[in-house]
């Protein structure tokens, strides 16, 4: 009796997004993203580069003036000469040199086509986290201690902001960062909503904390 012959059938298997590290390989960033990770990279780096060189010039005479001081509120020198500028023991822009520049490498290998792992966004959205709080700190102490504001650390704040939030949507909406529904929701519909209010309230402080030097 000869052998029974068996049809098989491959029945396609259903594709489930994953959940988690690997989320984002089923949800690319945009090319929005990528292109906003690029320039506020480049922003940070701008600023931290002439702030770098300025604070050598400094160290090199005491009495060189930056060319953003410009009067006692927008005094870059008064800041650059605080100790909180050296708050690690070398001077903070050389940190953000190499930290946007990751940055900038992050967004133009998106717009090049890379995509990255779930555990990759989570570390970014990690360090891009510490440089918001660290540079809330540092516009804290430009406020109320050093009394001085420096107009290339305020573009770099607001470039570390915007791209913290920019890449915390993301992850949220990607279900790579876990997130209850109704916040997944805000970053999926008004994910403009937290920058934007972040920049508001630091904008308002400002004006509030020279208040009368801005009116006069």
């Amino acid at each position: 009796m000869g052998r029974m012959a068996t049809n098989t059938v491959d029945v396609p298997r259903r594709q489930v997004r994953p959940r988690g590290a690997d989320a984002d390989e089923q949800a690319p960033a945009t090319r929005g993203l990528a292109w906003l990770l690029a320039l506020t990279g480049a922003a940070g780096v701008l600023a931290s580069w002439v702030i770098t060189l300025d604070k050598f010039l400094l160290l090199e005479d005491p009495d060189f003036k930056p060319a953003c001081s410009l009067n006692p509120v927008v005094s870059c020198g008064s800041v650059m000469q605080s100790e909180q500028a050296q708050a690690f023991g070398f001077p903070n822009p050389m940190l953000g040199l190499a930290a946007y520049a990751v940055v900038v490498c992050v967004g133009v290998g998106l717009l090049a086509g890379a995509r990255y792992r779930g555990w990759f966004w989570l570390a970014l959205n990690a360090g891009m986290l510490f440089g918001t709080g660290f540079c809330s700190w540092l516009m804290v102490q430009s406020l109320y201690e050093i009394n001085a504001l420096c107009l290339w650390c305020c573009l770099a704040w607001v470039a570390t902001l915007l791209m913290f939030w920019a890449v915390t949507a993301h992850t949220v909406r990607t279900g790579v960062l876990p997130a209850p529904g109704p916040l997944r929701v805000l970053f999926t519909e008004f994910g403009w909503a937290p920058p934007a209010l972040h920049t508001g309230v630091i904008g308002m402080l400002v004006l509030t904390r020279w208040w009368d030097f801005w009116t006069g």
